[in-house]
């Protein structure tokens, strides 16, 4: 049996990160945290709970007391806040504007980075968000930054939204994921910044596939057994 790595996926919304983190740690038989999905459970909490985006205070109140957890399914992860499953909740527009404005709260990071830190320090892990190779994880064995460009990454969120039923419009939602980049990459705490030491992959263009075996390159160059179980 190979070494377990830490394996740390990061780039900006729309970039195929939860996706990709699914489906290489079902390769490698490592788990998958989505630690996105635990700054949207804190978001949809806070909206939940009437905690207004600005108060400080009662958000690092609340991200120090909700549960979060995740549960493997056939389906891929679900994703509970104290105990409920929110996994369709968590991921409407609305929450997906509020959500960089709970993250960039630095208590609320602090609360999340810790229990991300419990859940992948043994190793053997998939984790995937903005800053997992530079605050999280900074001496991970593999580092990936995924990209694409706005236009291509709206398309796929209008995409994912529409076949969910929801009524979107391509422009707004290319829009919403240029201004999620502006207040991701402009934070004062934790900005979403690619790791030197990161492998970037411009997935515009590429198939799921593709990008899935790049990654797998990237593994197997870190550790030529990692994929052993």
């Amino acid at each position: 049996m190979g070494k377990r790595l830490i394996i740390a996926i990061d780039g900006p919304s729309g970039a195929g990160k939860s996706t990709l983190s699914k489906r290489v740690a079902r390769t490698l038989g490592y788990i998958n945290i989505d630690t996105g999905a635990m700054y949207r459970t804190v978001a949809l909490a806070a909206t939940r709970s009437g905690v207004i985006p600005g108060d400080m205070a009662q958000l690092a109140a609340l991200s120090r007391t909700v549960r979060i957890s995740f549960e493997p399914t056939t389906d891929g992860e679900r994703v509970f806040l104290n105990g409920k499953d929110v996994s369709a909740a968590i991921r409407t527009p609305e929450i997906s504007l509020l959500t960089p404005q709970v993250a960039a709260v630095p208590a609320v990071r602090e609360a999340m980075v810790e229990l991300q830190r419990k859940m992948g320090e043994a190793g053997g892990v998939v984790l995937e968000g903005r800053d997992i190779g530079t605050v999280v994880f900074p001496a991970a064995e593999v580092k990936i930054f995924l990209i694409a460009t706005a236009a291509e990454r709206g398309r796929r969120r209008f995409e994912e939204l529409k076949a969910k039923g929801e009524t979107v419009d391509l422009e707004q939602t290319v829009a919403d994921i240029e201004e999620r980049d502006r207040l991701d990459t402009t934070r004062s705490h934790s900005p979403l910044v690619q790791a030197p030491d990161a492998v970037e992959i411009d997935t515009t263009g590429l198939t799921i596939d593709q990008v899935h075996d790049r990654i797998l390159q990237v593994v197997q160059s870190r550790s030529g057994s990692a994929g052993e179980q």
